[in-house]
């Protein structure tokens, strides 16, 4: 039988095992997936020892730029994103890194939940990890503009000045903005210490704005309250992005694409209790 993981340090609370359990059910497919703890100072030698036999793995904090630097040949959008949250063993026996957080991000905004990103003034919080995987794929969109928001805007900057070949990007700083836009993702870890980035309610346009939090939470996430309060027309956690780039991963080791629906259900159900 096929075997899959996800390494990360730590790495029990995942939901990728149940995830996949759900596709290969659905999909009629025979596989094994499970876990691996990767010791945080030798992420490349447990992945090599693992891919002896197994056929991919999903890579989460903190080894995405390891598995960059430990595959044999990159997606292009991995290689935008200088990171890697995918791996698989072609025929070859050399390992594809790919990158299918940005994609389950515009998956789940624009087939989730219906919203066309084409034209839109789309504001992303952060300039780390996540918001360099979310820019190319949000950029192949057409939005008429993405601007990047950091507390240290030479980060922003600097990402603004890597991916302006793709589209209309900026940066700016998190004080710097009024104008309301139509959409705000934030890529921050706020959430998680139940704050908000220092940005003006003005930004949210009442009824129409989309605001959407990565993170995801039993309670909707302190980004999340922010933006209902404020009147916010859309708001989303990013429980839908974990399942979406799950699925584009699936994909990729499988060639069927698996319904997210039941599984996102699924996951909710979970959640709550």
């Amino acid at each position: 039988m096929d075997r899959y993981v996800v390494f990360g340090n730590p790495i029990g609370h995942s939901k990728s095992p149940m995830i996949h359990k759900l596709f290969a059910e659905q999909t009629g497919q025979s596989l094994d997936y499970s876990t691996l703890l990767a010791p945080l100072d030798d992420f490349s030698g447990c992945a090599t020892a693992f891919f002896q036999d197994g056929r991919g793995a999903n890579v989460t904090v903190p080894f995405k730029e390891d598995a960059y630097r430990l595959a044999n040949s990159l997606t292009a959008r991995a290689e935008r994103a200088g990171a890697v949250n995918t791996l698989s063993k072609l025929a070859d026996g050399t390992l594809l890194g790919d990158n299918t957080d940005g994609a389950g991000l515009v998956r789940d905004l624009t087939v989730n939940a219906g919203f066309s990103l084409t034209g839109k003034r789309v504001l992303l919080l952060g300039a780390g990890g996540a918001v360099r995987g979310a820019l190319e794929p949000l950029l192949a969109e057409k939005p008429a503009s993405v601007i990047i928001a950091n507390r240290t805007v030479d980060k922003a900057e600097l990402l603004a000045e890597l991916f302006c070949d793709l589209g209309p990007v900026s940066a700016s700083g998190y004080d710097w903005l009024r104008e309301p836009v139509d959409v705000i993702i934030n890529a921050t870890s706020a959430s998680l210490t139940g704050d908000v980035p220092p940005i003006a309610t003005s930004l949210i346009e009442a009824g129409k704005t989309l605001c959407y939090d990565m993170m995801y939470g039993k309670e909707p996430t302190a980004f999340c309250r922010w933006a209902s309060e404020h009147g916010a027309g859309v708001v989303m956690d990013g429980l839908g992005m974990l399942a979406e780039q799950a699925a584009e991963a699936f994909f990729l080791w499988r060639g069927v694409r698996p319904d997210t629906a039941p599984v996102l259900a699924e996951l909710r159900r979970q959640l709550a209790l």
